[in-house]
């Protein structure tokens, strides 16, 4: 999602120098997508639940609500990286380089419990952190739901959010003249 957001504006240049739109659309259209896909993803998931016949914890009903941020941290970032792709047009390679520092950073293929005690405050302000335990949290029923974490992933994605549209908003001025 973050490389086609992150090149959207460079890959429909054409579009934005012939015509006036939200040209906001772009970024945030696959994260969209991104999203569908993954709620696909939790039906399929919620149907090898059902036929392995696992316990189906009330905890599942916060999927869905958690997919919401999780798209507006991908957006956010996306909208981020295509306006600066603009102007810098080096970003669309240094994008699957930060995508794998955010794998490495994020505790994806190890729980956060694994991190030093010292060391989770830094773990926890990658917004994608609490974000991927409250997955884990919602999926696994023995699992505690870590709310701080959460709230601090909330919190940072909505400071991303906001940050990354005031600068594609400021940015958009000379799209069409530079693309």
């Amino acid at each position: 999602t973050l490389s086609l957001s992150g090149n959207s504006l460079i890959g429909n240049a054409n579009l934005i120098t012939k015509v006036y739109f939200p040209r906001i659309i772009l970024p945030v259209t696959p994260a969209l997508v991104g999203l569908v896909d993954f709620a696909i993803g939790f039906l399929l998931f919620i149907g090898l639940m059902v036929y392995y016949q696992l316990a189906l914890s009330w905890k599942l009903l916060l999927w869905p609500v958690l997919m919401i941020p999780l798209m507006l941290f991908t957006s956010g970032l996306g909208t981020l990286l295509s306006a600066m792709n603009v102007k810098y047009r080096d970003i669309k390679y240094a994008v699957p380089f930060i995508i794998q520092l955010l794998l490495f950073a994020t505790p994806v293929i190890y729980p956060a419990s694994a991190v030093p005690e010292r060391f989770r405050w830094l773990i926890s302000l990658n917004p994608l952190t609490g974000l991927i335990e409250a997955f884990r949290a919602v999926c696994l029923p023995e699992r505690p739901l870590d709310w701080s974490a959460l709230g601090i992933s909330l919190g940072v994605t909505l400071c991303l959010a906001v940050i990354s549209v005031i600068y594609f908003n400021k940015a958009e001025g000379y799209f069409s003249d530079i693309v």
